[in-house]
């Protein structure tokens, strides 16, 4: 029985750098967004919707191809949605308008929601039996994976010539490589009648998870909105409130928020469910108001302090609210109630802000930034509310355990 283990290990390695890959790939337009501004001259709303775009569009493709792989196989979803990543690759690279910004930003959200489901599918069926390693990589990968593009990106914007030509040139022949290597990956899934059936999206809240769901909504909302903020107007925070323009350190902000945001997920992974939600909405809150207070005070580590505290919380509060939302649901209901929540997330990571990228026109961005995290401080401090009345009319037996029960790509 040895044997099949053994021969399962390159596959995975393989998935989870190819989850990297295309991670990085879609923190890489973060510190690229100044240039951008400068060379086509749009301001921070349009910007927001730059980045919001991304995230709609991701969605849509989850909703509706996430479980395609199930039914005609994964290798043929991941190349198809490989080959789909460089060409919005090719697209940014060929940019000379914000249109073609938009259609880049659109392809590559398509291309995202085909493969992070699929690839999460594909490290849960060739991680090994003994160590089971795929549920966790799968919610650690995304704030890594984001912080590496972002970081690298920000190095090549910051100390290369014609940073986009290299940036999504190389991607785009990377991505080419990655396509032609998945011939080698073993196929997990067989093919199984269905696809067409599959292609309908299932969003619902079954009846007996709605309490639970509405406690942690609020925090879910706030964590979401804080990440999309961080990866649209980060640098752009940094170098307009605090007077830095090097793209690196926008990126950094990047890495220190959604960085620690996979950490959490790491050292998390064994907290009871409403445990690691409440930690993690009160680190949050924390940090967030330490935002707020560095945006008064001009004290730059201060913020960067206050992104690290924000992500542990993001981590930890999303680990712990999903688990608490899904938390003894048929496995018939599951996938349903899983497409609510990536509802949520991801209109939350877009909306709120496209919403605060057009209202700095009239308010300022340090104004409107202000207000939108004192406004996510509500929203945790709200969840923590809901979750403890919720425990008291549910008395003990109402926690649960094991927040790495249930995992999202995200």
């Amino acid at each position: 029985m040895a044997a099949p283990t053994l021969r399962r290990n390159p596959a995975f390695r393989t998935a989870a750098g190819l989850l990297i890959l295309v991670l990085a790939a879609s923190g890489v337009p973060t510190p690229l967004y100044r240039v951008y501004q400068e060379q086509f001259g749009f301001g921070p709303g349009m910007l927001t919707t730059v980045f919001g775009i991304y995230a709609l569009a991701l969605l849509a493709a989850l909703l509706v191809v996430g479980g395609l792989s199930d039914h005609v196989g994964r290798r043929p979803v991941l190349a198809g949605g490989l080959l789909l990543q460089a060409v919005s690759m090719v697209v940014f690279l060929a940019a000379d308008s914000v249109g073609w910004l938009l259609a880049a930003r659109v392809l590559q959200g398509l291309s995202m929601g085909v493969l992070t489901g699929t690839l999460g599918a594909v490290l849960l069926d060739t991680q090994r039996p003994a160590r089971p390693l795929g549920a966790l990589l799968n919610s650690a990968a995304p704030g890594l994976g984001l912080s590496v593009g972002a970081v690298g990106a920000g190095l090549v914007v910051e100390y290369v010539a014609s940073p986009a030509r290299w940036v999504f040139g190389v991607l785009a022949v990377v991505l080419l490589v990655a396509a032609a290597a998945v011939v080698l990956l073993p196929e997990t899934s067989p093919r199984a009648p269905g696809a067409l059936r599959s292609l309908r999206p299932t969003v619902r809240v079954p009846r007996s998870q709605r309490p639970a769901f509405l406690a942690v909504l609020p925090v879910m909302v706030a964590a979401w909105a804080l990440g999309g903020l961080y990866l649209s107007l980060g640098p752009s925070l940094v170098a307009g409130v605090f007077g830095i323009e090097d793209h690196l350190v926008g990126s950094l902000m990047v890495l220190a928020m959604h960085g620690s945001g996979g950490v959490a997920a790491i050292l998390g992974r064994d907290l009871a469910a409403e445990r690691a939600m409440v930690g993690g909405a009160t680190l949050f809150a924390g940090g967030v108001t330490g935002t707020i207070a560095a945006l008064l005070t001009g004290q730059v580590a201060v913020l960067f302090v206050s992104a690290v505290v924000s992500g542990l919380g993001f981590g930890l509060s999303f680990l712990g609210s999903v688990a608490t939302a899904s938390a003894g649901v048929d496995p018939a209901e599951r996938a349903g109630l899983l497409s609510s929540i990536f509802v949520v997330g991801y209109l939350s990571f877009s909306v709120p802000a496209v919403v605060a990228g057009a209202a700095t026109g009239a308010f300022g961005l340090e104004t409107v930034t202000e207000v939108y995290a004192a406004v996510l401080v509500v929203l945790a401090l709200t969840a923590i509310a809901g979750v403890r009345v919720r425990r008291r009319r549910a008395g003990p037996a109402g926690a649960t355990t094991g927040a790495a029960a249930e995992r999202l790509p995200a």
